[in-house]
């Protein structure tokens, strides 16, 4: 369904459960930027009265997910840690394009957009099913779900909102370089390393 080439290797997990409390600092950190971003783009296209309205949703369940990894960090006895660079994210944001119509920013921001919300699932995915803590499988499935809605919002929102762009062919650009850049990922306890 989310169309990644390349899935994460199950033993990533293992990394994850060796420091709980840095995967979920990240996490943390990465509701925030979510929310962040789905703001930023209201911010750009006051103008696109579905596109604010659904992204005012986004925003405020990326806001709920912060909470609640907060919340299990408070229960585990621990504390939110200060954020960290996703170098994962910044790698992708080089990849946007910078010239073009305001249109063409517009669609590869949401594309961009999907991207991460793509691979954010299926990282929790793998989380899901390959965690030891119950709690956390359960949490983490739930965030799935979630995750997949608003990868399809914004590649939707793209292809809705398109004037010259081939969204398809672009999303296929993402993709592959997407494939490119995974390979260096999946050796660290954060949510995209």
């Amino acid at each position: 369904m989310l169309g990644l080439k390349l899935a994460t290797d199950p033993r990533w997990v293992n990394i994850v459960e060796s420091n709980i409390h840095e995967i979920l600092t990240d996490h943390a950190w990465c509701e925030q930027k979510a929310a962040s971003n789905a703001i930023s783009l209201i911010t750009q296209n006051p103008e696109k009265e579905e596109l604010v309205t659904e992204l005012l949703v986004i925003a405020r369940e990326e806001l709920e997910h912060l909470q609640m990894v907060h919340d299990i960090i408070k229960q585990k006895g621990l504390q939110l840690g200060r954020e960290n660079k996703d170098h994962y994210v910044n790698e992708l944001f080089k990849f946007m394009k910078k010239d073009g119509s305001r249109n063409d920013a517009l669609i590869d921001r949401l594309l961009f957009s999907a991207m991460i919300e793509a691979r954010s699932c299926e990282r929790f995915k793998v989380l899901s099913e390959n965690i030891e803590d119950k709690e956390l499988a359960r949490f983490y499935r739930d965030l799935m779900i979630s995750e997949a809605g608003h990868y399809t919002t914004f590649l939707n929102f793209a292809r809705q909102y398109t004037e010259k762009v081939d969204v398809e062919k672009r999303w296929k650009e993402w993709i592959e370089f997407e494939t490119s850049i995974i390979v260096n990922y999946g050796k660290n306890e954060t949510v995209h390393g």
